[in-house]
């Protein structure tokens, strides 16, 4: 969402201190979008985002998880005072996993079809909720038989990547559903492009991020209740 881009580490910190004085109980830190586009060097996604991380973890009192697909970028911000991975690949690099075993950090395993930063058709799935739990089964098997504790794992349905509007739509009326895989669940909606193609009732025509505020709300709402622990906003709305 580009109203809740930083910009600098500076300017990062300074936004982090305000989220956490409106009640914010964790800060997600990332530098590079899961989206489409040019690949990012590690050391040049790490040169943005750990001062941010130094910073908040400093300044903020709270716990910072950085939100990356590079084992290397996430190894180096667990030194700079990250105490959790969001890990955006999916869990698909064996080496992020045992890092997170060696360090006992937490770690989110997002739903996604394939790299981040590549273009993909969504699929549609005839039971949405059918195919999240046999892909987080997969996922969950891997991060164990890397070594990682259950304890450490929360799971992310990836709402927006590599599934349609219905499927989003499915996933979030069932969302309670996928509490049977035993983990808690930290849901992202905060101004998901399904959102805007239901306000405006296509996709193509979709409402610009902007305008999707009380549907995030609204979406959030519906996640609390459907089970979800842990909320990723991009702002206090």
């Amino acid at each position: 969402f580009e109203g809740a881009r930083s910009v600098t580490p500076e300017r990062a910190v300074a936004d982090g201190l305000a989220l956490a004085a409106t009640g914010f109980e964790m800060l997600d830190v990332g530098a590079v979008a899961a989206r489409s586009g040019a690949p990012v060097p590690a050391a040049e996604e790490a040169d943005r985002l750990l001062p941010a991380i130094e910073g908040l973890a400093e300044a903020a009192e709270l716990p910072i998880s950085a939100d990356t697909f590079s084992a290397e970028v996430a190894a180096r911000a667990l030194a700079a005072g990250a105490v959790a991975i969001n890990d955006i690949g999916g869990g698909a690099d064996p080496a992020l996993l045992e890092l997170a075993a060696d360090n006992g950090c937490g770690l989110v395993i997002m739903q996604i079809q394939g790299p981040p930063r590549q273009d993909r058709a969504p699929h549609r799935h005839d039971d949405p909720i059918a195919y999240l739990k046999a892909w987080f089964s997969g996922r969950l098997e891997a991060a164990l038989g890397r070594g990682v504790s259950e304890e450490q794992i929360v799971l992310d349905p990836g709402l927006d990547f590599d599934l349609s509007v219905a499927d989003d739509l499915e996933i979030l009326r069932r969302l309670g559903e996928l509490r049977e895989l035993g983990r808690p669940l930290f849901v992202s909606l905060s101004r998901k492009d399904f959102l805007g193609a239901v306000l405006a009732g296509s996709w193509e025509n979709r409402l610009p991020t902007e305008r999707r505020e009380w549907a995030t709300d609204a979406a959030t709402a519906l996640a609390v209740a459907g089970g979800a622990e842990l909320l990723r906003p991009h702002d206090e709305s």
